[in-house]
């Protein structure tokens, strides 16, 4: 692959899923080029996902071994995007190991859990802890980067994992899919406002991926027949194809492309 990305920085957030959009967005930004910082939660093992256990996956840890082990730079910090001063040193770090800031890929969202239940049984703790994790941290590093990149005179990129929710509000979704269109909105806005500073904003909305969140799911038949009946071209993405949508996002590909939400989906939303 061309070099498309040497001397630029990236900090991904939300990257220690094996099974993740985060993942292969990272190795995808480290194998063009760029140096790369990412995040996790600090989340202990007994948490992982069973194919995490088996592997011996170590988090944000083990990406950073596949970012070098292909001769990439790789820094893995834990942090908490929705903790304003954590946020603060997150990129007072980036720029210590690294100089600079270049991209940001806001990908660190909130787990399906508790909030997919009725809008009418939602309790309010878990719609705000959506809120603040989706929204409130996507916003608060954002305006973070987006100072360094300003101060340091050379344009930048933003890219917000958005998601198809947002578009298509579906039941039992409601903080959820609030909390992604309101990243789309962010993202227009935020584009709007730093456009004379040559930094583009964008979101991607993904549709169905494979990752460790559709897990609640079920597997096996019933996961066959989730999957046919939403996506018209017949099977799941597995974080690949968000990652190759980021990439022409932050290289001099797509250039004139800023204040978009942009469908990875599959064919699941049409005509948005």
């Amino acid at each position: 692959m061309e070099q498309e990305l040497a001397g630029k920085v990236a900090i991904v957030t939300g990257a220690g899923r094996m099974r993740s959009i985060g993942r292969p967005i990272a190795k995808l930004l480290a194998k063009a080029g760029a140096a790369i910082v990412i995040t996790g939660t600090g989340r202990p093992p007994e948490r992982y996902p069973d194919d995490e256990k088996a592997a011996g996956w170590r988090d944000i840890g083990s990406v950073a071994d596949e970012i070098r082990q292909a001769g990439g730079r790789c820094l893995p910090l834990v942090s908490d995007i929705a903790d304003p001063r954590a946020v603060e040193a997150l990129v007072e770090r980036t720029i210590a190991e690294f100089g600079r800031i270049d991209i940001l890929i806001n990908n660190a969202s909130f787990a399906r859990g508790p909030d997919r239940v009725a809008a009418v049984e939602l309790p309010y703790e878990i719609w705000k802890k959506v809120m603040v994790t989706n929204l409130d941290g996507t916003f608060l590093l954002s305006c973070a980067a987006a100072r360094k990149m300003i101060a340091q005179g050379h344009g930048g990129n933003i890219v917000n994992i958005s998601s198809i929710a947002s578009k298509i509000a579906s039941a039992k979704a409601a903080a959820y899919s609030a909390s992604k269109a309101a990243v789309n909105a962010l993202s227009r806005s935020m584009a709007l406002d730093l456009a004379s500073e040559g930094i583009r904003v964008n979101a991607v909305c993904p549709g169905v991926i494979d990752t460790f969140r559709m897990d609640d799911l079920g597997r096996g038949e019933s996961w066959r027949k989730y999957v046919k009946r939403l996506i018209p071209l017949g099977y799941a993405g597995d974080g690949s194809e968000c990652a190759e949508i980021v990439l022409f996002l932050v290289t001099d590909r797509g250039k004139w492309i800023t204040g978009q939400a942009i469908n990875v989906d599959g064919g699941t939303v049409w005509g948005n």
